[in-house]
């Protein structure tokens, strides 16, 4: 049993630009809205999220402003993109930013991560402007579960409908991502893997995290990644293979008789914060080190100040360099600290 793109911008990519652990910059998650269409429990439960108050139009980043520090953090060392929410896809003109952002020069990836609701009828525009490829939320593909999952709202159908036009479009590799927690819809978790099994398409598990504040989270909600490979092991075998780069957030398994590869994200029981490369900007302006990081740096007030790029560089690399964040590490030896931002501020 196994164990568990071109403008003519100059790359000036610092050397030795490493953070406290000696982590390097090369990720960058760019919020575009906190706002979305569901309202999973695990990021904006229901109840949590009926009188909230989201961010006004005026105080999110506009696209030029989001493009001018995302070619930043291109000259700093950052090779990949993931564009997230909320859900990205309900901010007006997204693929207008996606068509700047892919001139930019020494950008390789750029991703999106999505929950799929909207996906079917901007899969192409998203494809022409410039996305390589797509991540989608599916917790379950049965209605009622996934209606729990998702707070009532959609149904799978709708998802995998988006899905399917995603590869018809070219936007791939696809992965399909699904937080799993504990008698909710773990029970449905085998029926996930037999639908994507073979189908070319990456379906990766993702521990209940204990994300924000709002989520209610608890440690026996929690089933653990070696829980689910044995799981999947004992109906498919599978076994360990190497990661595609270094970093790499999911361990990957392949299936013994070819049908194509899992990925286990294992945040709570087998942290990767030593390997972590990713830098978080929020819908706001505000700049992150971790997904669970308590505060971070207001990049909109020295933006609207006429802050220069140099001086916007100096800003980041600083920020880089003083980065020591490791909460996962933090919260398994018993110790990780208290407040940190919401998940549909920052995305996964």
């Amino acid at each position: 049993m196994p164990d568990s793109n071109r403008s003519n911008v100059t790359v000036l990519q610092p050397p030795g630009l490493r953070d406290q652990l000696g982590r390097p910059l090369r990720d960058l998650r760019l919020s575009v809205t906190d706002r979305c269409n569901n309202r999973c429990p695990y990021c904006m439960p229901r109840e949590q999220y009926e009188r909230y108050q989201f961010i006004r139009s005026d105080l999110r980043l506009s696209f030029p402003e989001m493009l001018r520090l995302t070619r930043l953090f291109v000259r700093l060392g950052v090779r990949k993109l993931r564009i997230t929410g909320g859900e990205p896809l309900l901010r007006q003109g997204l693929t207008e930013l996606i068509g700047d952002l892919s001139q930019l020069a020494g950008l390789e990836d750029i991703a999106l991560a999505t929950n799929g609701v909207l996906l079917a009828q901007q899969a192409a525009g998203l494809k022409a402007a410039g996305l390589h490829r797509v991540s989608v939320s599916l917790d379950s593909l049965e209605p009622e579960v996934f209606a729990q999952m998702t707070g009532g709202f959609g149904h799978p159908t709708i998802v995998l409908a988006g899905i399917q036009a995603a590869r018809e479009h070219g936007l791939a590799p696809i992965k399909v991502n699904a937080v799993i927690k504990r008698g909710v819809n773990d029970h449905t978790a085998l029926g996930l893997v037999e639908h994507f099994r073979g189908s070319g398409i990456v379906l990766r598990f993702i521990e209940y995290m204990d994300v924000g504040t709002r989520n209610a989270w608890r440690p026996e909600h929690v089933v653990p990644s070696a829980e689910l490979i044995e799981r999947i092991h004992a109906r498919w075998p599978v076994r360990p293979a190497d990661a595609n780069y270094n970093g790499e957030v999911a361990a990957r398994y392949v299936f013994e008789d070819g049908a194509g590869e899992i990925g286990f994200i294992s945040s709570v029981t087998r942290p990767v914060c030593r390997a972590c490369t990713r830098a978080r900007l929020s819908a706001d302006g505000v700049l992150y080190g971790c997904l669970f990081a308590p505060q971070g740096i207001d990049l909109r007030r020295q933006l609207r100040a006429g802050a220069s790029d140099e001086e916007l560089c100096a800003i980041l690399q600083g920020f880089w360099r003083q980065r020591d964040d490791r909460y996962s590490e933090l919260r398994c030896s018993g110790c990780a600290p208290g407040p940190r931002p919401e998940m549909n501020r920052l995305g996964g």
